[in-house]
């Protein structure tokens, strides 16, 4: 079913946004007019409010509404109208390329130590989950989750079930909160949802905002409705969105300082690409992969799902999946896995699509291709390198065998 969201806090930044382009240029005799369209703002969030519950941009407005009122000296009472002021002169900071150097995260974090160790995590399909530590999973986690959580940026991720009754969902909604940092970026909020890929912030802007280093943060639409990519220089990080089909596919590429930058480290692993899914969460789509390839259902005991869609059969699956999947790791068996419970090709493109961005973004070339689960090894376990696909393959059959057999 389509997901249609009731909340508009868009339509409201979007709206402050057009009312204030140009306002840091006002002069104090026009300030009234910026706390105009400031309490308009807040009225438009406070009609909203009820249907934006738990939705990370309302929260992130709220607090920037009331941080604005007190710099500006605002009242609360007064005129709602919202004027429309004048726009950005040429040459502002919406083109302005030069940024100090602690807006660039390699030139300034590590200008006399070694390059920064990256790492890399994605969700895609059913969903499918790697992690910051190569792990690798199949989750339920319908509804909202944090994906990332640190001192320098949110994400969180919305999925729905994809047909009534599966336990097969998808990533329908993705909201980014880069928070204000130095002298370098203002706090900016990115939001995308099903049938909506914004190639800007929710505020209207492409960059990080009026600072001087605001370049440091800039998005660029790849492919129009279907690619973003959200360069953020400043933390050494590159976020990668997509839309197939109906759904969306996140992957990113940061830094470890940044990934472990947080204040809090007993709340470090409540997100998803650090830890990985709650075990509650989790589906071992390998078991399930195993008793379908031999009986062409899940009718045997033990792990099953709803009875898949009649367009796939396993053998149709593996081929379709080997088109755009040739060797047969863990993002070809997760091709599998969704063609034969959705019945919709787009997720073979989502795979596809998935490996692409781990190919652009990994820093580690040798750990490309997983071939093992592993819910229940170490993180970072993946076939040592230089180790054949066939014989991997052949020991996962093996243990399929002697699950089936307990």
């Amino acid at each position: 079913p389509t997901v249609t969201s009731p909340c508009k806090i868009l339509k409201c930044n979007s709206e402050f946004w057009a009312a204030t382009s140009g306002s840091h240029h006002l002069g104090t005799e026009e300030a009234p007019e910026f706390c105009t369209a400031l309490r308009a703002y807040a009225h438009c969030t406070r009609r909203t409010a009820r249907t934006c519950r738990g939705d990370l941009a309302y929260h992130s407005a709220v607090h920037g509404i009331d941080d604005l009122m007190v710099q500006h000296n605002c009242s609360k009472d007064g005129p709602t109208s919202q004027p429309r002021l004048r726009t950005l002169p040429p040459g502002d900071s919406q083109e302005r390329s030069d940024s100090p150097e602690i807006c660039h995260y390699e030139k300034s974090f590590h200008k006399h130590s070694a390059a920064p160790n990256y790492t890399h995590c994605g969700l895609f399909g059913d969903p499918h989950l790697r992690t910051f530590t190569d792990t690798f999973q199949t989750c339920k986690v319908q509804g909202a989750w944090p994906l990332i959580d640190n001192n320098y940026l949110n994400v969180q991720v919305t999925n729905t079930p994809v047909l009534p009754g599966s336990t097969a969902t998808a990533t329908s909604k993705l909201t980014i909160i880069f928070k204000s940092f130095q002298e370098c970026v203002d706090q900016k909020v990115y939001q995308a949802e099903m049938d909506e890929l914004p190639a800007a912030f929710a505020d209207g802007s492409k960059n990080g905002g009026d600072k001087h280093g605001a370049n440091s943060l800039k998005i660029t639409e790849k492919v129009s409705g279907q690619h973003i990519e959200i360069q953020a220089k400043y933390i050494g990080t590159t976020i990668v969105v997509r839309q197939v089909g109906r759904y969306l596919t996140f992957a990113v590429r940061m830094p470890e300082e940044v990934v472990n930058a947080v204040e809090d480290r007993d709340s470090q692993g409540l997100y998803l690409c650090l830890r990985g899914c709650p075990l509650n969460q989790q589906i071992d789509f390998q078991t399930i992969r195993s008793a379908q390839a031999t009986e062409g259902r899940a009718r045997r005991k033990g792990p099953s799902l709803p009875a898949p869609p009649e367009a796939f059969t396993y053998e149709t699956a593996t081929a379709k999946c080997r088109e755009k999947l040739p060797v047969e790791d863990l993002y070809f068996q997760s091709c599998v896995f969704d063609l034969l419970t959705t019945g919709d090709v787009n997720f073979m493109l989502a795979a596809y699509y998935a490996f692409e961005d781990v190919k652009m973004l990994h820093s580690n070339k040798d750990k490309l291709h997983l071939y093992e689960r592993t819910r229940d090894l170490a993180p970072g376990n993946t076939a040592p390198p230089g180790t054949p696909p066939t014989l991997w393959v052949a020991l996962l059959c093996l243990s399929q065998c002697w699950l089936c057999l307990l």
